[in-house]
């Protein structure tokens, strides 16, 4: 039977808005009605835009600054709970979601950015929304603003992620791997070498070109014997500083990443985010390197310790890393194994956020009503694996 299911996402780079297009796109083809909203539209007006040009500024300007609220407010804290007050944000959107939800009436929420799983987890939580919540993580190191326990259910693309939200929860969490378009799937790494014979290295600089020092990487792998491809996403000045060093291709924002990747031997990575889970899809290594702060550093560091990607500690392990994983051989194979399995239940994502409709009891005690983890948890056993 279609439900009708609202993806709550956030406009924070482009990942999120990735990962709620994706789900929403599943979901419709399942045969269910969608809408997909920004969570800061439901913010007051201006607040919104404040966030998101605030982070932006911080991340590309001031990372000690980022990595610093990183650690205070967001870092995991062993043995003390999710904490109440990660996000007081969350309080400033509850009275337009409340709206969203009435004038909508959605059978299931899922939300892909933690400002809106906190939304959600607090609404639930005191009874005020009576519709089953979903929170898709779209970190592999899973920070205190994604756990709320007044949502139903967590879906993480690891097994570690996943342990971590139901620690810190204790609510259902499963680990269906990342969600990605179909086309990264079927892409592969291609031949990945350009007319001169040169292997095609992508680094990545996400939606808005953050990281540091991300040309003079690329200037470094070319002179070495590679083909980079420096992804300036919307930053044009970066394109135009990096298109001038010999031997580098600086592209700006593009909808081909599947041709990107089918076309790469290697990515550079420094963030952990969609471009790190496109490549692993589409067969492609992924090597850590200067990663921005915060979040991004420590995603980075957990794909490596988790053995799916490799992490550079400087320019030499880099050089040594690409090499090595450019090359057909154990490692390249190891690594794109590694990768491939991570989507073992990719396609179980959506099922599951249209599933919790189903399964979930919205009495007018609120969360009190609904079924517990283990009831949640088997959802997962009665869907089928990707391909």
């Amino acid at each position: 039977m279609g439900r009708r299911c609202l993806v709550l996402s956030a406009s924070m780079g482009a990942g999120h808005d990735a990962v709620a297009g994706e789900l929403a796109r599943r979901l419709r083809a399942g045969g269910h009605d969608v809408l997909v909203r920004d969570v800061l539209t439901l913010l007051p007006p201006g607040a919104g835009p404040a966030v998101r040009g605030f982070y932006r500024f911080v991340v590309r300007r001031l990372p000690p600054v980022y990595a610093a609220i990183h650690a205070l407010f967001l870092a995991p804290r062993p043995g003390r709970g999710r904490g109440a007050d990660v996000s007081p944000m969350a309080v400033l959107a509850e009275r337009r979601l409340g709206a969203l939800v009435a004038a909508w009436r959605p059978d299931v929420v899922v939300s892909t950015f933690h400002l809106a799983g906190q939304v959600t987890g607090r609404m639930r939580g005191r009874g005020a929304l009576r519709v089953p919540c979903a929170v898709f993580v779209t970190d592999f190191a899973v920070h205190r603003a994604w756990l709320d326990p007044g949502n139903d259910l967590y879906l993480c693309v690891s097994e570690a992620a996943a342990r971590a939200a139901r620690e810190g929860t204790g609510r259902a969490a499963i680990a269906t791997g990342p969600v990605v378009p179909p086309e990264f799937h079927r892409s592969g790494a291609g031949a990945g070498r350009d007319a001169g014979g040169r292997p095609v290295v992508l680094l990545s600089g996400g939606a808005w070109g953050v990281g540091p020092r991300l040309a003079r990487t690329a200037g470094a792998l070319a002179r070495h014997g590679f083909e980079p491809v420096l992804l300036c996403g919307r930053d044009e000045r970066l394109r135009r500083r990096a298109g001038r060093l010999p031997g580098v291709r600086a592209l700006g924002w593009t909808d081909d990443m599947p041709g990107l990747m089918a076309s790469a031997r290697v990515l550079v990575d420094n963030a952990a985010g969609q471009t790190a889970v496109q490549a692993l899809a589409a067969g492609v290594p992924v090597v850590g390197f200067r990663p921005i702060a915060g979040h991004g550093a420590a995603g980075v560091r957990e794909m490596a310790a988790e053995g799916l990607t490799v992490y550079a500690d400087d320019l030499p392990d880099l050089l040594a890393a690409v090499g090595e994983l450019a090359r057909p051989g154990a490692a390249r194979d190891r690594r794109a194994a590694a990768g491939s399995a991570l989507f073992r239940a990719d396609a179980d994502a959506a099922r599951l956020v249209a599933g919790l409709a189903d399964r979930a009891e919205c009495g007018p005690g609120g969360p009190t009503d609904r079924r517990g983890p283990t009831d949640l948890t088997g959802l997962a056993d009665r869907t089928d694996s990707a391909g």
